[in-house]
């Protein structure tokens, strides 16, 4: 009995050594008859602007870098120099300047201090100052039926705007801000289009004849639980933000503005594919006697929500927009997608609803680098013809919380 169990023990022990050395044998074989992956030219010109010359530029040399786009819609290629840093202390004090010029001689500056980590990261505050001198905006009149004739004027402004951001629960954080906001509005120097104030009297375009200042003070919250905020494909960003502008010379633009900006995600095809879904509104109100100034109410039109229209196309009191985007891998570091968009301007808070939209719809290109889209080509089409757009960044973006964003011109 002994020797008959110790001759199966060693069959036992024969036929697992044959059977690893027939897997071993098999691994190689196939081993051998993997090939590298082919990769298209387009595919690996993307890579390599991913990896090297997009985090070049982005990150620069010690901070110093350049920063290209970014600027109003209509406003041309924007670039100049850059300085960012957030690694002062370990992360807790951030530091940003940017200074932009534009092929049609729009001037944008902005800086940033701001402390991420107070309070073992519970508690953030940041200060911003910014200027911009916008040559010629579009501008064609109030309410959703303005005619399609284009005006144009000058927009300068200065701002200081200070944020306490505060984050009680994970994916939500609450917050408070106060700052000031100058302007100064001129004519257009656009001598193709004449000049907003010969066209539109004061009591259609309120403030189009008078400058002032403004104190502006208000408060947000946010419920943000995307899984991932530079390039999210499943989750949700739920924003509603309220400002309160008062008048510091004239005491006749007091308004108050309610902004709610609601995001959703649905990742499909294991996250391969994306629904990207929005909703935007900003409504609002002034007491009798007062009015909003025309530059900063609402609009839409251009690369941001009615992408088949002109930019700034329709300016009213309130504004109800909402975009749909289906997303696709074509390959690594580039997506497709298909867009929707609908939405409108009105003047009565009451006519907030789904009647009257303008539509557009169309197709576009999304390149990615670490999960973020950083150019994103766009062509939009509505009843007023077709759009193409070439933006830096995504689509739905989000500004910062608070004050400093506030401005619906940006």
């Amino acid at each position: 009995m002994r020797v008959a169990s110790l001759c199966l023990i060693l069959h036992s022990l024969l036929l697992g050594q044959s059977r690893q050395a027939e897997l071993e044998q098999q691994r190689r074989k196939h081993a051998d008859q993997l090939s590298p992956e082919i990769t298209s030219k387009a595919e690996d010109l993307v890579r390599r602007i991913d990896g090297k010359f997009l985090a070049r530029i982005n990150y620069g040399y010690n901070g110093l870098g350049v920063k290209a786009g970014g600027l109003v819609n209509g406003g041309g290629f924007a670039i100049g120099p850059q300085y960012l840093r957030d690694d002062f202390r370990n992360g807790a004090i951030g530091i940003y300047a940017a200074a932009q010029v534009s092929t049609r001689s729009y001037e944008k500056a902005e800086a940033a201090l701001y402390f991420p980590k107070l309070f073992d990261g519970r508690v953030a505050f940041d200060l911003r100052g910014g200027y911009r001198n916008y040559a010629s905006l579009p501008y064609y009149g109030p309410g959703p039926d303005s005619p399609k004739t284009r005006a144009n004027y000058r927009l300068e402004d200065t701002a200081f705007d200070g944020t306490v951001t505060l984050s009680p629960l994970r994916f939500v954080k609450l917050g408070t801000a106060a700052g000031l906001f100058n302007t100064n509005v001129g004519p257009g120097k656009d001598n193709r289009f004449v000049s907003a104030e010969r066209v539109f009297t004061p009591s259609q375009s309120p403030g189009i004849d008078q400058q002032t200042n403004f104190y502006r003070y208000g408060g947000f919250g946010q419920f943000d639980y995307r899984d991932d905020s530079f390039g999210p494909r499943s989750g949700g960003n739920y924003v509603v933000q309220y400002n309160r502008y008062d008048d510091r010379r004239r005491d006749k633009y007091n308004f108050n503005a309610i902004d709610v900006d609601l995001q959703q995600y649905v990742s499909l095809f294991n996250k391969s594919r994306v629904l990207a879904l929005r909703a935007h509104s900003r409504l609002t109100d002034r007491a009798a006697g007062q009015n909003v100034p025309f530059y900063l109410q609402p609009v839409l039109g251009g690369s941001d929500d009615l992408r088949g229209f002109r930019p700034f196309r329709f300016t009213g009191n309130n504004s109800f927009v909402m975009n749909g985007e289906y997303r696709w891998a074509i390959f690594s570091g580039l997506d497709g997608a298909l867009f929707v968009d609908a939405g409108k301007v009105f003047d009565r808070r009451g006519q907030l609803n789904f009647r009257d939209l303008e539509a557009s719809t169309g197709f576009g290109l999304r390149f990615n680098a670490r999960n973020q889209t950083f150019v994103r080509v766009d062509v939009g089409f509505s009843h007023e013809g077709f759009q193409v757009w070439f933006k830096f960044g995504d689509i739905f973006a989000q500004r910062p919380l608070g004050t400093s964003s506030s401005q619906p011109i940006f």
